[in-house]
């Protein structure tokens, strides 16, 4: 088991580790947008390892049509056995040092504390953001990470991608959760379009992490 937290002021918003609260979608941080979806995915073990390994391997970005840069893992020990659990709650945090990982072209997995650019598309719109990982969880039925802004990017806020291998039904579960606060002043007189980019996002993710999804985005 695996969890680590990062908390810096880095970020540009207030809310940190908010995806996490229950009512999220119902009191989400002020003048934001909450956005809320999940899939079944499959089942069993292979599937939730299979899918863990490609989230926790920037898969869902990179398939999203984002280019990662400058990935910076956070300089010194990490905290391990910290994060937030499946209520919300944050767990008080231990410091240890955490074994790095790399994909096949060297890029390092989802760290806590780790810094990276993303520049891309998304429904037409522009991404292009320094984003910071707040959060990582892995344990044995359940893996995640969390991602808020540090500045640059059109909207403000938080995501946290989570999969939950189910033991009650075996099932595999995708979860992505956010809120956007825009900061451009297009997307705050048309907040139809930080809706649009979201769901975009979404539909992305999904794509890049679940077999069982074939529709074109």
């Amino acid at each position: 088991m695996r969890r680590g937290t990062f908390r810096d002021e880095t970020v540009d918003y207030a809310a940190v580790g908010a995806t996490h609260a229950p009512d999220l979608m119902h009191y989400p941080p002020e003048r934001s947008t909450p956005a809320e979806e999940s899939w079944r995915i499959g089942s069993g073990e292979e599937r939730f390892h299979t899918a863990s390994d490609a989230l926790l391997s920037w898969t869902a970005q990179k398939a999203a049509g984002l280019t990662l840069e400058d990935v910076r893992p956070a300089s010194g020990p990490s905290y391990a056995g910290v994060s937030f659990d499946a209520e919300g709650k944050p767990i008080s945090p231990s410091k240890r040092e955490a074994e790095q990982r790399f994909d096949a072209d060297g890029t390092p997995y989802v760290g806590p504390g780790m810094t990276i650019h993303v520049r891309g598309r998304v429904g037409g719109m522009k991404a292009d953001a320094e984003l910071r990982v707040i959060s990582v969880t892995e344990e044995a039925r359940r893996v995640g990470f969390t991602l808020g802004t540090v500045g640059g990017s059109v909207v403000s806020g938080e995501e946290s991608f989570d999969l939950e291998w189910r033991e009650d039904s075996d099932e595999v579960w995708f979860t992505v959760r956010a809120f956007d606060r825009p900061t451009r002043i297009l997307y705050r007189m048309l907040p139809g379009l930080t809706r649009r980019r979201r769901r975009q996002l979404f539909a992305r993710y999904l794509r890049a992490i679940s077999p069982l999804y074939v529709t074109p985005v």
